[in-house]
């Protein structure tokens, strides 16, 4: 938003708040107060979209913190006959000043109550805190101030650059927990108790906070929904995409050189980044292909925790238990899937895929070439990394590690969904009855969604994010205690 944008005088019935930035006005509702598009850093244009996120300059006079912001330059992103735009929001909404969060709170009071900032989710390269399913709501009418952010993706957030820093979508993260920090308690938060949560993509993100110096005492807890511990690419991987990718532009795969070409062009070129081989003699393609992007570091987050401020977080971590099904149904794959599909899978994640596919044989005897696709990816993508992620703190921090496993069954596509990914989200924000949810081309199907499960798991994450126990025994290596929720 340029200072033209900023709106001259509040209206007497509006919320008014002052921030380190300045002045900012909101929207009150039902559950409380609505401030949108804050920056925590700078625009990020022209070369400046390959640089640390730089210091916002702040304002005068009164910013109009009611409308939504621009969103990161991102494509279009479809999943066959389901409808995901609850998740994926409107897409590219084209506009410099997307380094944003939204903040949604009971009451910008000075209360002190608990923060909880999400991270979405998207494969890197889309997504924004527009979308629907993070309506913060429930979580203010809850006693929860709750933030929402956006960050680079794609190209300018993860592709691996000489003569840029690596991981600039995670350096965005950062720079919006410092925003918090230094501004929750202008919107009745406690900047001392502050939880970082995210799904798929942003609970990636998070894992590696939890491993990253810069971090500490940035946040007091986290909530990993459907990350990957170890699903950072290698060095050598990286080098691969952005070898890719220089070519597909025709350029050097240098900052310099990427600085003058426009967000568009880097949005058609990434078909001929998908499907990119990652296999080396060291490492599996910890992605299976669905994505080219990811974080870039030399060991994986779920090694290296003893490296940040992972000893000193709560932590609450889990999957949902038929994740890779939102890969498979929504086009047709899981009834198409052959023994070759799943060998194709099991071989591009697995070191050893033959062991691989018959330890799941013999876990499913029964179980459709579909089925042990699903199973192989979930495993690849989601469980192996969120398993040790859970250990690995767990050693590190005991007592302080729980873990679930979401297991509600959506019925959409004709009731194949299953508890796929993202399933669990519509509970956590705890609007699973919103009838856009709910049709067989919707994320939880025709059926309506469970009587008490939205509550409980909505319920556990406030408690959590308020004193560090939702509500059930934590997690040790040699007591692996799991909350199965909604199976």
């Amino acid at each position: 938003m340029s200072r033209e944008e900023v709106c001259p005088l509040p209206r007497q019935t509006d919320p008014v708040v002052e921030t380190p930035a300045g002045t900012v006005r909101g929207l009150r509702d039902g559950s409380g107060e609505r401030y949108r598009a804050l920056p925590y850093a700078a625009a990020p244009t022209g070369a400046g979209r390959f640089a640390p996120p730089a210091p916002h300059p702040g304002w005068s006079g009164v910013r109009d913190g009611t409308r939504s912001s621009p969103t990161a330059p991102q494509p279009t992103r479809g999943f066959g006959r389901l409808d995901m735009v609850p998740y994926f929001g409107p897409g590219w909404v084209p506009g410099s000043e997307y380094l944003t969060v939204d903040v949604h709170t009971p009451a910008a009071d000075g209360g002190r109550r608990p923060v909880m900032v999400f991270v979405h989710g998207g494969g890197f390269v889309t997504g924004s805190n527009r979308a629907a399913l993070y309506d913060g709501s429930t979580f203010a009418r809850d006693g929860i101030v709750l933030v929402t952010v956006n960050y680079r993706l794609g190209i300018p957030g993860f592709l691996d650059l000489a003569g840029a820093p690596a991981n600039r979508g995670l350096l965005d993260v950062l720079a919006a927990l410092g925003w918090v920090h230094e501004t929750a308690e202008a919107f009745g938060g406690d900047p001392g108790n502050v939880t970082v949560f995210g799904q798929s993509a942003g609970a990636t993100l998070i894992g590696a906070l939890l491993a990253t110096p810069q971090a500490a005492g940035l946040f007091r807890r986290a909530i990993i929904q459907s990350g990957n511990g170890t699903g950072a690419f290698t060095p050598e991987q990286a080098r691969r995409v952005t070898a890719a990718a220089a070519a597909a532009l025709g350029v050097a795969p240098t900052a310099e050189a990427f600085a003058p070409i426009p967000d568009e062009r880097f949005l058609t070129i990434l078909r001929a980044l998908a499907g990119l081989d990652l296999r080396t003699g060291t490492a599996t393609d910890p992605l299976a292909g669905l994505s080219p992007f990811s974080l870039v570091l030399p060991v994986q987050p779920a090694e290296s925790l003893a490296d940040g401020p992972a000893g000193d977080v709560d932590l609450l971590i889990g999957t949902n238990t038929e994740e890779a099904r939102l890969y498979l149904v929504p086009r047709g794959d899981l009834e198409s899937t052959t023994e070759a599909d799943v060998l194709t899978v099991a071989t591009r994640t697995h070191p050893d895929p033959e062991t691989a596919l018959a330890a799941h044989r013999a876990a499913r005897p029964d179980a459709t070439p579909g089925e042990l696709r699903s199973a192989v990816l979930g495993q690849a993508l989601f469980e192996s990394g969120t398993t040790r992620m859970a250990r690995a703190h767990a050693r590190i921090s005991a007592g302080r590690t729980h873990v679930y496993s979401f297991g509600y069954r959506s019925t959409a596509l004709d009731g194949r969904l299953g508890a796929a990914h993202t399933v669990e989200l519509p509970f956590v924000f705890d609007i699973a009855d919103e009838p856009w949810l709910h049709g067989d081309t919707c994320l939880l199907g025709p059926d309506p969604a469970p009587p008490g499960l939205a509550a409980r798991m909505h319920g556990a994450w406030v408690a959590f994010a308020s004193t560090g126990d939702p509500g059930w025994a934590p997690y040790a290596p040699q007591r692996p205690a799991v909350e199965f929720l909604g199976g």
